[in-house]
């Protein structure tokens, strides 16, 4: 999971650039990095926060109208600073790309790139990979000068039949423009807005258009899968649908990792947590048992938890307090520091919790050691009963396209029953929703969204290359070259801060 942005202007967007990757940390918090262009590139990335990764002295360094930035949460390749983004290539004209997804055939492409057009590439990430397929692609189109719109479109033509997986990616040209494309298959969240600066207009393109009108940016659409996007330096839009997309977007955007403000593919995130609460509530309902205070894991579990509250008619209160200045602890590398993280994290309102029987909702059980810590700090408040609700079904398989969900034997759900989960994190009862109570949820916002990328619960996947040897193999490639990530069984209770200039 990583957030992308480009912006193409009439002035300065290195202002729009850093706000907009600030709206867009939910989606990456262990590197970010930002590329502008005035007849030059200027590149600032390192490992960190946004904010802690740009001064005023390198963003003011970080001068061009027009210039892309990225997020990272690594899911491929490891957590270096050398694999923060965008990725730069000099040639042609000089290329900078940020990617959001995981390809599936990386391997592959790397053999092809390394043996056939003796490219040399400095790290693991996939990223640099499509990078390199972009580059290649476009020297091919044989450009004399300045860039065609069809160039462009000629390009991610063979992109798109290379490259296999999600890749939601923004490029910025040196000299010719930026360019947005998403995979055939629409996985991952690509969306495109507009704003007028006099009689003329400029553009953004973006994993979400919660960062839109924060920059006084009208959203426009949603790019479509399979489809390029090209704004030449004349604030020109040009778009084309380069192949016939598929639209298969990752359930797990609903269930957590977009902002709740969003709307993705028609799709509002909040309205779609507050129906996967309502249908949760009727599960609970079955059970029969009593619940005096129903109390969200925030911040994600808010929505669902107020619609669940409503459907039963029970009371909702607030009774964990986040620490604001705690990162999210599922995207956190490495379950050691997720568990030390925790205790910081969220502090229980004893008052909310003494004596009464509460039910905790939160989106997902992943690895079930945050489910259970939670329980524990519930127990210690002083709740006589603790029920645990996921909307989320449970998660039984590895995600490859860029979601930490790398191997079964990180899964709980994958080796346990429900029952022995509900053991596990010392719940006195545990409820899960359903895959088919999730699409509803969704579709209710766009009937035209047919089938998801869902083979987290389902294990099944939308692109055919993805099967049990690759996943394993993926698994296995992903656990040995991440930096500094440990998993905790079942069983088991100085950034870079140079600004480089390239000529």
């Amino acid at each position: 999971m990583c957030g992308v942005i480009a912006v193409s202007a009439y002035r300065n967007v290195i202002q729009d650039l850093y706000d907009g990757l600030i709206m867009l940390q939910h989606r990456g918090q262990d590197a970010a990095g930002i590329i502008t262009y005035n007849s030059q590139f200027h590149l600032k990335k390192a490992n960190g926060m946004v904010r802690d990764v740009f001064h005023a002295k390198s963003i003011g360094r970080l001068t061009g109208t027009v210039g892309i930035g990225h997020v990272r949460y690594p899911t491929a390749g490891c957590s270096s600073e050398f694999e923060a983004q965008p990725f730069f290539v000099s040639t042609p004209f000089g290329i900078a790309l940020a990617h959001n997804g995981n390809l599936t055939n990386t391997d592959e492409l790397r053999k092809k790139l390394i043996e056939k057009e003796y490219r040399h590439l400095n790290t693991n990430s996939d990223s640099e990979v499509l990078l390199n397929i972009f580059s290649v692609a476009l020297r091919n189109q044989k450009p004399k000068g300045k860039l065609s719109p069809d160039h462009v479109f000629g390009a991610i033509s063979s992109v798109f039949r290379q490259c296999k997986g999600a890749y939601s990616s923004v490029a910025l040209i040196g000299g010719q423009g930026i360019v947005g494309f998403r995979d055939p298959h629409g996985i991952r969240p690509l969306q495109l807005g507009r704003r007028k600066f006099g009689m003329k207009e400029e553009y953004i393109i973006a994993s979400e258009n919660t960062a839109f009108k924060a920059l006084d940016f009208e959203f426009i659409r949603d790019v479509n899968p399979g489809e390029a996007i090209f704004i030449d330096t004349k604030n020109k839009l040009h778009t084309k649908q380069i192949v016939k997309g598929e639209l298969n977007p990752c359930i797990f955007e609903w269930v957590y990792l977009a902002a709740p403000d969003s709307t993705l593919d028609g799709v509002n995130v909040y309205k779609a947590r507050v129906r996967m609460g309502e249908y949760l509530a009727e599960k609970i309902k079955k059970a029969n048992i009593k619940i005096d205070t129903v109390i969200p894991v925030p911040d994600t579990g808010r929505p669902i938890a107020a619609g669940l509250a409503d459907k039963l008619k029970i009371r909702y209160r607030e009774g964990l307090i986040k620490n604001r200045y705690i990162t999210r602890t599922f995207i956190m590398p490495g379950q050691e520091v997720r568990k030390r993280n925790l205790h910081f994290k969220l502090h229980p309102i004893e008052l909310e919790f003494k004596n009464k029987r509460v039910l905790l909702v939160d989106d997902s059980i992943v690895r079930g050691n945050t489910s259970k810590k939670i329980v524990e700090l519930v127990r210690q408040a002083g709740a006589k009963k603790v029920y645990f609700a996921s909307a989320a079904a449970p998660i039984v398989c590895p995600d490859p396209y860029g979601i930490d969900l790398p191997t079964k034997t990180e899964l709980i759900a994958a080796n346990y029953t429900v029952e022995e989960i509900r053991k596990h994190i010392g719940a006195d009862g545990l409820f899960y929703g359903s895959v088919e109570d999730l699409e509803k949820s969704i579709k209710y916002g766009n009937n035209n969204i047919k089938e998801f990328s869902e083979g987290c619960f389902t294990c099944k996947y939308p692109t055919p290359e993805v099967s049990l040897k690759k996943l394993q193999a993926m698994g296995v490639k992903r656990n040995r070259t991440r930096d500094s990530y440990e998993f905790e069984s079942f069983d088991e209770d100085e950034d870079s801060t140079k600004t480089m200039t390239l000529v």
